[in-house]
């Protein structure tokens, strides 16, 4: 797939308020500062159109972009770290599992994780609760271009053994990628082109 046009719809706090035009959505997410808004802009090809910002928490709202006419980009607030005080981080905590459990055109959420880190308990936490609510997710692996090939693959291996260790059969599908070299963003659409194809088929406005 090629991204050819990304606009930005709405920004707001209330799933309710969400776009309701029946056509799929794919929502971003992971902890504070893990290059969410980088790898964004990095898809779609626009340098600013997500808000990128060295203050962990930056994005505190739904923001829905419509992708080549035919599908939403979800960018949801991080979670954890953020500096914004306990009320605020417990309303937008809300309004996001709101998200994740009434949104019906939510096709599949993708976990950002930094693949320099060890296995964080609060990323855990987040694809046991996905998992056990039944939504869908892959996991995206960012800044890749910060540390050697090698290292990558030994950080996902240990990642696999935590999260089987967690109760799953079998790692979920996962992707590599870097905002600074695009690597994995064929993939990554490649893997969005193909489930929208799979489920709305080749006559479909898709």
């Amino acid at each position: 797939m090629k991204i050819t046009s990304a606009e930005f719809i709405v920004s707001n706090s209330d799933a309710k308020k969400c776009p309701n035009e029946p056509i799929p959505e794919y929502a971003f997410i992971g902890r504070s500062n893990v290059g969410k808004s980088s790898l964004i802009n990095m898809l779609t090809g626009q340098r600013h159109l997500a808000k990128t910002s060295s203050k962990p928490g930056k994005t505190q709202l739904i923001n829905h972009f419509k992708i080549n006419h035919n599908w939403f980009l979800v960018d949801l607030p991080g979670y954890g770290y953020a500096k914004v005080s306990k009320s605020v981080k417990a309303t937008f905590q809300k309004f996001i599992t709101e998200y994740f459990e009434k949104r019906e055109q939510l096709v599949c959420a993708f976990v950002l994780i930094d693949i320099r880190l060890e296995a964080q308990k609060i990323d855990l936490d987040f694809i046991n609760y996905l998992g056990e609510s039944g939504i869908p997710f892959c996991i995206v692996f960012t800044k890749a271009d910060k540390i050697g090939k090698v290292k990558a693959q030994q950080n996902i291996a240990a990642y696999r053994k935590k999260v089987l260790a967690n109760g799953w059969e079998e790692m979920p599908q996962h992707f590599v990628t870097s905002s600074l070299d695009a690597s994995g963003k064929e993939e990554l659409l490649q893997f969005i082109d193909q489930v929208n194809q799979d489920m709305f088929g080749s006559n479909s406005m898709l």
